[in-house]
């Protein structure tokens, strides 16, 4: 498995963590204390708020997974990759590309994503 897909499936399964307790250990782990998300509908920063910006999702759409689209490139800090939102069992609600900057021991210091297809985009 190359880095970059790894670095993208960890990321996807911090969002796909039904547990509020293991996501929090998950991003803990994996991204930086003062790591960054924006994307156009929603920011963050910081591991708590991160972690609560996460969870704000998944309780508005209960039941949504995210999965890879495609195989994860990158270079140097930076890893891309593109994902779809589905819910279980059903057709893809929304797609977006999403850039990922990791700080020198590989964990993640900022987000920053694109929607590439969403309900009202």
């Amino acid at each position: 498995m190359s880095e970059a897909r790894r670095i993208a499936e960890n990321y996807l399964a911090a969002w796909n963590e039904p547990d509020a307790a293991a996501r929090a250990a998950r991003i803990a782990w994996e991204w930086t204390a003062s790591a960054r998300f924006t994307d156009p509908m929603m920011e963050g920063a910081g591991q708590e708020e991160i972690t609560a910006m996460i969870g704000a999702v998944r309780a508005k759409f209960p039941g949504l997974g995210f999965a890879l689209e495609g195989e994860p490139d990158g270079y140097g800090r930076f890893v891309r990759f593109s994902w779809s939102a589905a819910p279980e069992g059903g057709a893809a609600v929304a797609r977006g590309t999403d850039i990922v900057r990791l700080d020198d021991a590989g964990r993640i210091a900022e987000v920053i994503g694109f929607l590439d297809a969403a309900p009202g985009a």
